[in-house]
């Protein structure tokens, strides 16, 4: 059976595409101020989210804009949970003040790798946002520290794939630092997307099949020719009837 899912791209990190993508996708994962944003990228993203009818969530990092948040940081869990709590606050008072709600937090680049490996550090930090920001669903990585830190906590879960990263055959991600982790090839991509939606598989990097329940999958916005690629993917889901409407709520 063909499944709906929902496109979210990883927006308001100044790469100066978001309106384009934002016509496109369902879902967007907002930059808080860590790895990338700032006050007026994030105020610009939620008014066009608004505008679009797109669901808005909040895309927190390690606060390392230097390394665009995708470089392991030493930090204990607390303070790294301080941290995200923190920068999902900036984004959720921007938002009240723009009457766009929040719907969901998704981690970010190295700190995203680490609590997918790592189950304490993924409880301590959704254990911090679900105390302050209890509404909030997770937009996480299936079968991760991530994902089951979710579940013993009680959060709103919504199980995500990548379509332009390669998975290790244990259904986490694909170091970046290692041969074909990320996929270049717009054809393989949306062959990809087509066989999750259609079967409810992805390919691991080793060839081995990986069972998979994602309602989401992420579109890098950083990607070289994101917005050809994400315009794509929607007409090819669509295509199939495998597009998840729109969900601003």
């Amino acid at each position: 059976m063909i499944r709906q899912l929902d496109l979210n791209a990883d927006l308001g990190e100044g790469l100066g595409n978001d309106e384009a993508l934002l016509a496109i996708v369902t879902s967007a994962s907002i930059a808080c101020g860590g790895h990338a944003g700032n006050e007026k990228t994030m105020r610009a993203a939620l008014v066009a989210a608004r505008a679009n009818g797109v669901r808005a969530g909040a895309h927190p990092g390690f606060d390392d804009p230097e390394h665009f948040g995708r470089r392991r940081l030493s930090l204990p869990p607390e303070a790294i949970a301080a941290e995200t709590v923190r920068q999902i606050g900036r984004l959720a008072a921007i938002a009240t003040a723009e009457g766009v709600p929040l719907a969901y937090f998704k981690l970010h680049g190295a700190l995203a790798n680490m609590a997918a490996e790592d189950d304490a550090l993924a409880e301590t930090v959704f254990a911090s946002i679900k105390k302050r920001h209890p509404h909030l669903a997770a937009l996480v990585l299936e079968n991760s520290a991530q994902h089951r830190a979710a579940q013993r906590l009680g959060l709103e879960t919504i199980l995500e794939a990548y379509a332009d990263r390669a998975y290790t055959p244990d259904g986490l991600l694909a170091p970046r630092t290692r041969d074909g982790a990320v996929i270049h090839d717009d054809e393989q991509v949306v062959v990809r997307c087509l066989l999750l939606a259609e079967t409810g598989e992805i390919e691991a990097l080793d060839g081995t099949t990986l069972r998979s329940d994602a309602a989401s999958i992420c579109l890098h916005g950083d990607t070289p020719g994101a917005v050809s690629l994400a315009r794509r993917i929607r007409s090819e889901l669509s295509a199939i009837g495998a597009l998840a409407a729109r969900q601003f709520t």
